[in-house]
């Protein structure tokens, strides 16, 4: 069965299904990560996610590398260009990354045009679909943390002076729209609010947040935001990390090779909302394992199946690192939930509403 399709914008059509390549050149060699494209491609799939500080977890050895790989992918398969989507992401202000211009210190002009130039040389490729910021260029609660600290605001750049420098990029082809990652309901107004100003500034048509059922806290004010503004929501970690695959509940805590135990240590900001030790996850993990089982479905199919039923989701953005994992989410692609199952995950949102948000 072919995968559906969306309008993210004019002339912008993606598959409901996106693969995200943060695994590639860390836990997915170069023919691994080929052979995941491949399948992937093959089914259906033409969007494709990555970022310039991607694989995780981030060191400078590895920078660039799921860029890198996947750009080498549509050469060597000399895939037409306009077959797929290619989306990627420019960090945010991060003092740990020093090896991406020097921190990334912040997202000014310069930073955000010599991101846009890197990322087309690493993927070989003479423009880019959608550009995103990863995350904002000021203080916002991200990656687990819940509660909004005003005391921890910094001095950050303008939406004005980031938009300019997108504009420049559009009008010069590099990029084609527009995205945001790890946003807030402010951080996305604003950003309409500035574009609106200026007939030349390039308007957002889609947002990157977590969303599953273990977060949705996208429900909560950025579903009205993104629903008003028409901008279409790319929801990332559609199986919280894998847990809602239900791999961690064994009575071994899972697989060796599977990322919160191979990177266990080494990757705070999964560790930091996907905690295995935090028992209300757990109680809530297994609450939805049960109603899998109980109606004869695979976890990942529940999970898939409930993050493509939201109406402002265009695409759900997986990670695999095999490729039965990869088969798994493509199953799933086509599973209808009945109302008696979402009464049924409802009940147990009620009860342990967001553990990972």
């Amino acid at each position: 069965m072919s995968i559906p399709l969306f309008n993210l914008a004019p002339n912008l059509t993606v598959s409901r299904l996106c693969l995200g390549t943060m695994t590639f050149g860390e836990q997915n060699t170069l023919p691994q990560s080929f052979r995941l494209l491949d399948e992937a491609f093959d089914s259906g799939i033409n969007f494709f996610d990555s970022a310039e500080m991607y694989p995780v977890p981030q060191r400078a050895e590895t920078q660039g590398r799921s860029e890198e790989y996947l750009g080498r992918w549509i050469r060597r398969r000399k895939i037409p260009r306009d077959q797929v989507v290619i989306a990627t992401k420019v960090s945010g202000p991060s003092g740990q990354m020093t090896w991406i211009r020097g921190g990334p210190k912040c997202l000014d002009a310069r930073n955000i045009s010599e991101a846009i130039d890197n990322s087309l040389l690493r993927m070989q490729t003479d423009h880019l679909d959608l550009y995103q910021i990863h995350w904002p260029d000021r203080y916002v609660p991200m990656f687990g943390e819940t509660e909004y600290d005003p005391n921890r605001q910094y001095s950050s750049v303008s939406i004005d002076e980031q938009l300019e420098a997108l504009s420049r990029a559009v009008n010069s082809g590099k990029i084609r729209y527009i995205g945001l990652s790890n946003e807030t309901p402010y951080g996305v107004m604003k950003f309409i609010q500035v574009a609106e100003k200026s007939p030349c500034h390039p308007r957002i048509v889609s947002l990157q947040n977590s969303y599953s059922l273990l977060c949705r806290t996208f429900d909560s004010a950025l579903a009205e935001c993104c629903h008003y503004e028409r901008i279409s929501l790319l929801a990332y970690s559609p199986l919280a990390m894998g847990i809602l695959s239900g791999k961690y509940c064994s009575p071994d805590g899972g697989p060796k090779d599977a990322r919160l135990n191979l990177f266990k240590g080494r990757y705070s900001e999964g560790e930091s909302r996907y905690d295995l030790s935090n028992n209300i996850l757990n109680m809530a993990t297994k609450e939805y394992l049960k109603i899998a089982k109980k109606f004869g479905l695979h976890p990942v199919s529940l999970s898939i199946a409930f993050v493509l039923r939201h109406p402002l989701v265009a695409s759900t953005i997986f990670g695999a690192t095999k490729p039965w994992q990869l088969q798994q989410v493509l199953n799933a692609c086509h599973i209808e939930l009945t109302s008696e199952i979402i009464e049924e995950i409802n009940d147990v949102h009620s009860r342990f509403p967001n553990p990972c948000p």
